[in-house]
């Protein structure tokens, strides 16, 4: 098992001493630790050194998570010839209470309705070869304090169509909502911290940037974008008829009927389990967007009752080939597994910081926990594919009794005897065996 303090070397270059000793005491106890994530927690497990108080200043520091980050990731995780994306979502944390920095009601799809809590943005580098999401920028989200413009009402009577006087709207042209402008923001600040060490052309989101204004966006930092639009978006084939004469030249053809796609687009079929999949790509026109769409739609149907479904995917890259474009959005559901871990191991729905800078380093500490336990695990998968974050923490938790009991004996035994006691201590708790 890799010391702590050698996979944190690289981290001498931004952080100070004390910081970095105190960072070292929080995760030693982490990944010992059982039960609730607190500061409280912390300190009982932690060693020498790692008093509550400790743990307050710490947690009040003022630390660059993504720098750290990212130099965890580029010394650990990322090979330099690994093909990488950029991949983005937004997790949910429930809180109770009125004084969290912070808190307000956001939708968790957990729960499938707004619940109290905190927003965090995070933004991750996925590696398309390792199949794994290693996340570097968690920033919170604060609901933003200005009404809603109300919609004009729609008047009776007046004249029908398009105002006298109204010119075309310029769709590369958009003004960006407080919400993209700070998605943008965000995305250009991990594409500054990255450099030129990884090449990052694609940035994957959920079908809530489905939409013109959220690519023209994805556009301006210099990323394709891969996302989803809705199952009955209007898409439209390119004119390919002869010029009318007159006016200008038409640019809409016919347009997309799922139910009928012309077998000329499909890509592959297959099936399994009496469920046909029939994958098409093209490319479209929708009326809202500025540039031509690479389309792909994946109809499922039963081949019992013959009820279908489909699902429309898009990239703003025309020449990104079906299978590339499906597996990208695919490969965006790892950031789900990030979440996961961060909130089941390492304390996102634990701490109890209510000021806006503890917050702040509570959840970007559990996200950078999700990065550290990936590289301590990695060597240990070599010997046992299947170990786990469970397995982990046994060995860490087992670890920790040995050299507490080492503690009381009058004489030191030698380093193969507690080497032979730490890995039977760790077995007791570990899910999956040797």
């Amino acid at each position: 098992m890799p010391d702590i303090m050698v996979l944190f070397t690289c981290l001498r270059q931004c952080l100070e001493p004390t910081p970095l000793r105190q960072l070292d005491r929080v995760i030693e106890a982490m990944l010992a630790m059982s039960g609730r994530v607190t500061m409280r927690g912390l300190s009982r497990w932690s060693s020498k050194g790692g008093s509550y108080r400790t743990m307050q200043r710490f947690f009040n520091t003022s630390l660059n998570w993504c720098h750290l980050q990212w130099l965890l990731i580029r010394q650990h995780l990322l090979d330099a010839d690994e093909a990488v994306v950029m991949s983005g979502d937004y997790v949910v944390v429930t809180k109770a209470g009125k004084t969290t920095y912070g808190l307000d009601r956001f939708f968790s799809s957990l729960y499938g309705k707004a619940v109290p809590g905190l927003c965090f943005l995070s933004l991750s580098l996925l590696s398309v070869q390792r199949r794994t999401s290693y996340p570097v920028v968690t920033e919170q989200v604060e609901k933003a304090c200005e009404a809603t413009a109300q919609q004009p009402t729609k008047q009776s009577g007046g004249q029908r169509g398009r105002p006298k006087g109204s010119k075309n709207r310029n769709r590369r042209e958009v003004e960006l909502s407080p919400a993209l402008r700070f998605l943008q923001e965000h995305i250009q600040r991990l594409l500054k911290q990255i450099g030129t060490a990884f090449k990052v052309v694609y940035f994957i989101f959920d079908g809530e940037l489905g939409h013109n204004d959220a690519m023209q966006m994805v556009r301006q930092v210099g990323l394709h974008l891969v996302s989803k639009l809705r199952h009955n978006s209007a898409l439209y084939f390119p004119y390919a008829g002869p010029y009318a004469g007159r006016g200008p030249r038409r640019k809409y053809g016919k347009k997309l009927d799922y139910k009928n796609i012309p077998s000329a687009y499909l890509q592959a079929t297959s099936i399994d389990e009496e469920i046909e999949t029939n994958i098409y790509q093209m490319s479209l026109w929708h009326k809202k967007f500025a540039e031509i769409l690479n389309i792909v739609v994946i109809v499922k149907t039963n081949v019992q009752t013959h009820k279908t479904a489909h699902v429309v995917l898009f990239s703003s890259d025309v020449t990104l080939s079906y299978a590339q474009l499906i597996d990208y959005y695919r490969l965006r559901f790892q950031l789900e597994f990030n979440f996961r871990d961060a909130k089941q191991y390492w304390g996102l729905e634990d701490f109890m910081s209510v000021n806006e800078r503890p917050v702040y380093n509570s959840a970007n500490l559990a996200m950078f926990m999700v990065n550290v336990s990936q590289a301590l695990m990695r060597p240990m998968r070599t010997q046992w594919p299947a170990f786990s974050v469970n397995d982990l923490k046994a060995w860490f938790r087992g670890r920790k009794y040995v050299v507490e009991t080492l503690k009381l004996l009058p004489a030191m035994p030698d380093s193969f005897f507690i080497d032979q006691l730490v890995s039977q201590m760790a077995a007791l708790g570990r899910v999956n065996p040797a």
